[in-house]
C-alpha cells in the first residue's frame, strides 16, 4: 500500500495546480501558460495593403490556392517557402500587391483556422486529462475505506493499488504531451508571420 501513496499524493497536487492557474479564468480548461486568444487580429501580423476587400475570393484563384496549401503545410521549411513567396510575387509584376493580398488572406484563413482546430483539442485533452484526476481521487477515496475497513479485502487493495498506478502512468503521460502540444499553436503563429514578413518585403 506504501507505493500508492506517492502517486495519489502527486496527482492531488496537480490537479490542484491545474485548477489554480488557469492562464485566464475565461477559459478554464485552458492548460497551457501562454493566454489563450482564440483568433488571431491581421493587424497585429500584416501591414501589408488593406484585405478587407478580398474575403474568400483566393479561393477561387486555383494558383493561390494551391500555392497557399503549400504554404500553410509545416513539412515545407520555412525558407522553402518564403523563397517560394519571392518567385510567385516577382513574376506578378503587373499585379503584384493584389496576387499579395489574395495569397496573405488565405494564409491568414487557413493557418488561423489551423490554429482554432489545435486549440479546441488542447481543450478537449485537458477535459479528459481532468477526468482522469478527478478518477483518481475516487480511487483514493476508495482506498481509505477499504484500509479503515475491520475486515479489509486484501484483493480489492490490489486491485485499486493497480489501478490507481495505472491511472496515474496516464495522468503523466497527458502531462508531458500537454507540454507539447501547447507549443503548436505558437509554432502557427511564427510561420503566419514569418509568411507574412516574406510577403510585404517582396512587394516593397
Amino acid at each position: 500500500m506504501k507505493r500508492v501513496a506517492p502517486f495519489v499524493a502527486l496527482i492531488l497536487v496537480l490537479g490542484r495546480a491545474a485548477s489554480a492557474f488557469a492562464a485566464d479564468p475565461r477559459y478554464p480548461d485552458w492548460p497551457c501558460n501562454q493566454i489563450k486568444v482564440p483568433e488571431l487580429s491581421v493587424a497585429a501580423i500584416w501591414t501589408g495593403p488593406p484585405i478587407d476587400d478580398v474575403g474568400d475570393t483566393w479561393e477561387r484563384d486555383p494558383q493561390i490556392k494551391d500555392l497557399v496549401v503549400r504554404l500553410a503545410a509545416r513539412r515545407t521549411p520555412l525558407d522553402d517557402a518564403e523563397k517560394t513567396i519571392g518567385d510567385f510575387l516577382a513574376a506578378s509584376a503587373q499585379d503584384k500587391q493584389t496576387r499579395a493580398k489574395l495569397l496573405f488572406a488565405g494564409l491568414f484563413a487557413t493557418l488561423n483556422r489551423e490554429r482554432a482546430v489545435v486549440m479546441n483539442g488542447i481543450e478537449r485533452f485537458a477535459q479528459r486529462r481532468a477526468l482522469v484526476a478527478d478518477r483518481i481521487k475516487s480511487e483514493a477515496r476508495q482506498m481509505r475505506e477499504l484500509q479503515d475497513a475491520p475486515n479489509r479485502d486484501e484483493s480489492k487493495v490490489n486491485e485499486l493499488t493497480n489501478s490507481i498506478e495505472w491511472d496515474t502512468r496516464v495522468f503523466e503521460d497527458q502531462r508531458k504531451t500537454i507540454s507539447y502540444v501547447c507549443e503548436v499553436p505558437i509554432i502557427i503563429e511564427r510561420r503566419l508571420g514569418a509568411l507574412a514578413r516574406a510577403i510585404q518585403q517582396s512587394i516593397e
